[in-house]
C-alpha cells in the first residue's frame, strides 16, 4: 500500500509544479518577452487565435438549412452513386449465386428423375415390348 502512497504524493507533486509553472498559461504562445510585442507579433496571434465567442459559434455558423456549396453536392453525389453502385454488385452477385444454385438444384432433379424412371421401366419391363428409350430414338 505504501508504494500507491508514494506513486500518488509524486504524481500530485508533478502536477502542482505543472499548474504554477508561467508556461503553463499558453501552450502555443511562449511567455511575454519585450520582443513579442511587436505589432507582426500581435497580427501574428490575431491570425493564429480567435475570440471565445467567436470558437463557441465556430461551427454553428451553418446551421440545418444553410446552402452549400457546390463541391460538398459534388461530393456527397459521388459518394451516394459509389454506394449505389457497391449495393448493386452486391445484389447482383447475390442474384448470380441464387441462380447457379437455383440451376444446379434443378438438374439434380431432373437426374433423380430420370434415374428413378430407368430404374422404374427396367424393374417393369416385361420383355414383349422394346425399351421405351428405344422407341424415342427409332422416331
Amino acid at each position: 500500500m505504501s508504494w500507491t502512497y508514494a506513486s500518488l504524493l509524486a504524481l500530485l507533486a508533478v502536477l502542482l509544479a505543472l499548474s504554477l509553472s508561467p508556461e503553463a498559461d499558453s501552450a502555443a504562445v511562449p511567455s511575454s518577452t519585450g520582443r513579442d510585442k511587436t505589432p507582426k507579433g500581435e497580427e501574428l496571434q490575431k491570425k493564429i487565435f480567435m475570440k471565445e465567442e467567436d470558437a463557441l459559434n465556430f461551427f454553428r455558423r451553418r446551421n440545418r438549412r444553410g446552402a452549400k456549396s457546390q463541391d460538398e453536392i459534388n461530393v456527397e453525389q459521388r459518394l451516394s452513386l459509389a454506394a449505389d453502385e457497391r449495393k448493386r454488385e452486391f445484389h447482383e452477385e447475390k442474384r448470380n449465386e441464387f441462380e447457379s444454385y437455383a440451376e444446379e438444384e434443378h438438374d439434380e432433379q431432373n437426374e433423380r428423375s430420370r434415374e428413378s424412371t430407368e430404374q422404374w421401366r427396367e424393374f417393369h419391363y416385361d420383355g414383349m415390348h422394346p425399351p421405351h428409350e428405344y422407341n424415342r430414338q427409332s422416331i
